[in-house]
C-alpha cells in the first residue's frame, strides 16, 4: 500500500449489538481500550484519518468520508504487527478475511459508492488469515475491553514512545521499576508508582495527588485526576477528564466519568459522563467461584462470559447514589439513575430511575436537562445531534423497560 495519509473507514458489523450498552451512542471504533480509542490506534499506526459506517441514527454525528483510495477496517479489530504487515500489502479491491469474515479491505471510490447504493460490485480478492489467529485480535463483548486492556496499554505506549520522550519524574515520586512515561503538563505529588509488572502512562495535564498508589500496566489519560490515597491496580485505564479515588482494579473508564470517593471497582467498564456515588462497590467474583453470567443484548438473555472475574458494565450518562452495591456481572444501560439500599438487579434497562425497590422510566426531557448540566461543567454542549441520538436510544431500549 502506498505511503502518505490514508483514508480509513471503520464499519460496525453484526457484533455491534453484543457491545451494547457501550455502543448505543458511538461506533465501535470509538471505544477506548488501552490508552487510545480503536480509531486513534489505527490513525496513529497507519498515519491516516478515519470515519465510520455506522448506525443510521449515529451517521449525522459520525459522517463517512470517502476518498479515491479507502482502507476499510472492522471497528472491532485491534492492531497487531502481523496484521499490519498484511494490510500494508493490500492492493485495490483486495481484502483480508478471518474465518470468512471481512476484517479489512482496500476499495476505490467507484466500488465504494456502488456498495453504498446497493449496486453490483466487483468481487474482492481475499486472503483468509484463519491459519494465523494470533494476528487477529477482536473485541466481541464489553468484558473484552477490560480483559485485553493491560496488553493494549503496553501496545499503545510503544506507539507513543516512537514519537516522543517522557518528561522527568518529579523527585517527590517514589518509584519501583523504570517503565514510566509522563506527558507534558502532568502533575505528580508525593505518590507511589510501581512499573515492575507493566508500564505506567500519565497523560498531558493529568494529576496524581499525594498518597496515591499506582501499579502498572496503568494509563491515566489527559486531564484526568487520581485523588489522594487512591489505590490503582494493574490493567486499568482512566479516560480523559475523569476523576477517581478509592480502589480500582482491571477496569476502564471511557472518559468524563467520576468515581471520586472510597469504594471498590473491579473488572469493569464505565461509560462517559457516569458518576459513582461515595462508597459504591461492585462484586467481581461469585461466592461459589463459578464463571459469571452477563446480559447479552445480541441474544436478549444472560449468557456465560467464560470469566471468573467480571464486575460492572455501565452505559454512558448513568449514575448511582452513595453506598450502591452492584452484584457480580451487572449490566447498567444508558442514562440510568440508581439509588436505594440493597443490591440492584443484574440487568438494568436504559433510562431506568430507581433501585432494588423498583424502577420507573427516566423521562427524556429530564434526561436532556441533566446531560446539559453535567456536560457544561466541561465546557461541552449537548447538541441537537446528541438529542436526536438520545431520542433514538430511548425508543430502541423501550422494549427492556
Amino acid at each position: 500500500m502506498d505511503k502518505g495519509q490514508r483514508n480509513i473507514i471503520f464499519f460496525d458489523d453484526e457484533h455491534r449489538s453484543g457491545l451494547l450498552p457501550l455502543t448505543y451512542n458511538r461506533p465501535i471504533a470509538e471505544l477506548r481500550i488501552g490508552i487510545f480509542t480503536i480509531k486513534e490506534k489505527w490513525e496513529k499506526i497507519l498515519d491516516g484519518s478515519a470515519s465510520h459506517i455506522t448506525q443510521e441514527y449515529l451517521s449525522p454525528k459520525y459522517p463517512i468520508k470517502i476518498a479515491k483510495d479507502n482502507l476499510v477496517i472492522c471497528g472491532r479489530l485491534l492492531p497487531s504487527e502481523k496484521l499490519l504487515w498484511h494490510i500494508n500489502k493490500l492492493h485495490l479491491n483486495e481484502a483480508i478475511l478471518f474465518n470468512s469474515q471481512l476484517m479489512a479491505a482496500r476499495i476505490d471510490d467507484v466500488q465504494f459508492n456502488r456498495i453504498i447504493a446497493n449496486e453490483d460490485v466487483s468481487e474482492l480478492d481475499g486472503t483468509d488469515l484463519e491459519s494465523m489467529p494470533d494476528a487477529i485480535h477482536l473485541i466481541e463483548r464489553p468484558y473484552d475491553i477490560f480483559s485485553l486492556n493491560g496488553e493494549e496499554i503496553v501496545n499503545d505506549l510503544d506507539i507513543i514512545k516512537k514519537h516522543r520522550f517522557s518528561e522527568q519524574i518529579p523527585n517527590s515520586v517514589l518509584t519501583t521499576g523504570n517503565d514510566i512515561f509522563i506527558e507534558k503538563g502532568a502533575v505528580l505529588e508525593n505518590c507511589t508508582i510501581n512499573s515492575t509488572d507493566g508500564p505506567v502512562y500519565i497523560g498531558a495535564n493529568a494529576k496524581v495527588l499525594e498518597g496515591a498508589m499506582i501499579r502498572g500496566p496503568f494509563a491515566l489519560c489527559e486531564h484526568a485526576v487520581v485523588k489522594m490515597g487512591a489505590k490503582m491496580y494493574k490493567d486499568t485505564t482512566i479516560g480523559p477528564y475523569s476523576k477517581v479515588g478509592g480502589e480500582i482494579s482491571n477496569s476502564v473508564l471511557l472518559g468524563y466519568a467520576n468515581k471520586g470517593h472510597d469504594g471498590y471497582l473491579g473488572n469493569s467498564v464505565i461509560g462517559e459522563w457516569c458518576n459513582l456515588g461515595a462508597d459504591t462497590n461492585n462484586s467481581n467474583l461469585k461466592n461459589n467461584y463459578d464463571q459469571v453470567k452477563l446480559w447479552n443484548y445480541q441474544t436478549d438473555k444472560f449468557e456465560k462470559s467464560g470469566l471468573q472475574f467480571c464486575g460492572l458494565i455501565m452505559g454512558d450518562h448513568s449514575k448511582c447514589g452513595i453506598n450502591t452495591m452492584f452484584n457480580t456481572g451487572t449490566t447498567v444501560g444508558y442514562f440510568c439513575n440508581i439509588y436505594g439500599s440493597g443490591y440492584p438487579r443484574n440487568f438494568i434497562p436504559s433510562f431506568s430511575w430507581g433501585g432494588p425497590s423498583g424502577y420507573q422510566t427516566y423521562q427524556l426531557e429530564k434526561a436532556f436537562d441533566t446531560a446539559e448540566r453535567v456536560m457544561i461543567r466541561r465546557d461541552i454542549h449537548l447538541s441537537d445531534l446528541d438529542k436526536n441520538i438520545l431520542r433514538q436510544i430511548f425508543e430502541e431500549s423501550e422494549k427492556y423497560r
